[in-house]
């Protein structure tokens, strides 16, 4: 007979949900108004532009967060549930709390935090670092584990990102640097300090089904239709945010052809691998972002993204599998082929851009704008001499260390505080497995084969 769990707090997730919200409606009855609406005709016309002007592009990524990304987490043929809920919870939990650090960081004036769209679409961007991050870890942690690592993640991409755009000055307007390399190492170092050194064998509900690739794959599908808003969504309207949403299209549909093209070729019998396709088609959204508003020439978008779509698989078929050997490192979801090796790749493109830039005379202009809402070093690069894109290009190297060092050193001393016992990990015999945390009626009536009693009561009441 099994040995039976120990006694575990099973209502901290509501209680401390409950508390996180109530802290909020507080702050935000005290603190938190919107932005003053102008008296004058014009002016409220010209507000109104700028919000069907970026509203479209935020439904769209809306859509790619909790429909796409949600979606592509459910390869887990048990665990489908949790990660469409898990990933909806911390979206709502990190948002609520990037809007609270922000707001008192960059948007506080004369004792009111203001609020608008673009401030909720920075909030949301910090959101977007956790729902990467814990892919490294779906499936073997407890829903207060990942709401620690939300709690602990968004001040640290908060202060990072200041680092990296407002002081280094580097340029990534589509967050391949500040975004998606910083929550891939934070993640993986959450998961190497979580687990430690001791490799395990595959757990049986860990195997993706034909019917769990599926939906998986209809996820990657809407991320790839909505990634160019993401991408464009807080560029300067007008040319720049045109060219982004072309070089973003581009990269994209080069990865998902080159996906197919390595993944065959990888296959000993030529079939091409769900997991493959899933990822790589958009590897080439993470690499293009840091130059999506650059002037360059199209061939430079198709050969990012193809050059992407080669690294993320290629990692999957060789990096992971070493990694996992050498160093024990478990990365659930593969964060370091999809959102690592491609942003690396986007921002040592970004160097190549800059310094050829420097010699164009087209007088390219590239202007972004920061999570803070400023300009981030409104400077006409087509105007610059040598010295000025040797300096730029070494300060994307230095954005680049930056974000990989600062999110790996916190990322493990986060994954330290998860090992805590009042966050109640689950077991690895329960790991994978929705009945953890949901009242699922059909195995109440029928369990599974090959579980006890007493492991299927415990999964009913293991809730935390």
């Amino acid at each position: 007979m099994a040995r039976p769990l120990p006694t575990r707090p099973r209502r901290l997730l509501p209680i401390s949900l409950g508390l996180f919200q109530g802290a909020l409606l507080l702050f935000f009855a005290l603190f938190v108004t919107y932005d003053k609406s102008s008296a004058q005709a014009e002016d409220a016309s010209l507000v109104a532009i700028q919000l069907y002007g970026i509203f479209p592009l935020f439904q769209d990524i809306q859509v790619m967060l909790v429909v796409g990304l949600g979606l592509l987490l459910t390869f887990l043929p048990h665990y489908g549930l949790s990660a469409l809920t898990h990933n909806f919870l911390l979206l709502n939990f990190s948002t609520q709390w990037a809007l609270v650090l922000q707001g008192l960081l960059h948007y506080f004036h004369h004792g009111q935090v203001h609020l608008n769209l673009h401030n909720l679409l920075t909030a949301e961007f910090a959101a977007v670092t956790v729902l990467i991050s814990v892919g490294a870890i779906l499936g073997r942690t407890s829903p207060c584990q990942l709401l620690v690592v939300a709690a602990c993640e968004v001040p640290v991409y908060l202060a990072s990102e200041w680092a990296i755009v407002t002081r280094l000055g580097v340029l990534d307007v589509g967050g391949t640097i500040t975004i998606h390399v910083f929550s891939c190492y934070f993640g993986l170092g959450v998961s190497k300090a979580l687990f430690g050194a001791a490799q395990q064998p595959e757990h049986p509900k860990e195997t993706p089904t034909h019917r769990s690739d599926l939906m998986s794959l209809v996820g990657t599908f809407i991320l790839w239709v909505f990634w160019p808003s993401f991408v464009a969504v807080l560029c300067q309207p007008g040319d720049v945010q045109h060219r982004a949403i072309l070089n973003t299209f581009l990269a994209m549909s080069a990865s998902a052809l080159t996906t197919v093209v390595a993944s065959s070729l990888l296959e000993s019998d030529s079939k091409l691998s769900p997991g493959h396709l899933q990822n790589g088609s958009l590897a080439g959204g993470v690499a293009i972002g840091v130059v999506a508003d650059m002037a360059m020439p199209p061939v430079a978008a198709l050969a990012l993204g193809s050059l992407s779509a080669v690294a993320c698989i290629l990692g999957f078929k060789f990096l992971t599998p070493f990694l996992v050997r050498k160093i024990a490192l478990r990365d659930q979801c593969g964060i370091h082929n999809l959102h690592g090796l491609p942003g690396v790749l986007g921002a040592v493109a970004s160097v190549a851009v800059v310094l050829v830039a420097s010699k164009d005379n087209s007088g390219s202009h590239f202007s972004q704008v920061s999570s803070t809402g400023e300009n981030a070093r409104e400077e006409a690069l087509g105007q610059w001499g040598d010295h000025g894109a040797g300096r730029q290009a070494l300060c994307q190297v230095v954005g680049l260390a930056v974000a990989i060092g600062g999110s790996l050193l916190t990322g493990l001393l986060t994954g330290a505080a998860l090992r805590l016992p009042c966050l109640a990990r689950p077991p690895e015999r329960l790991c994978f497995d929705d009945s953890m945390y949901f009242k699922i009626q059909d195995q109440v009536e029928s369990p599974g084969p090959g579980d006890t009693a007493e492991e299927g009561a415990l999964a009913l009441k293991e809730r935390v």
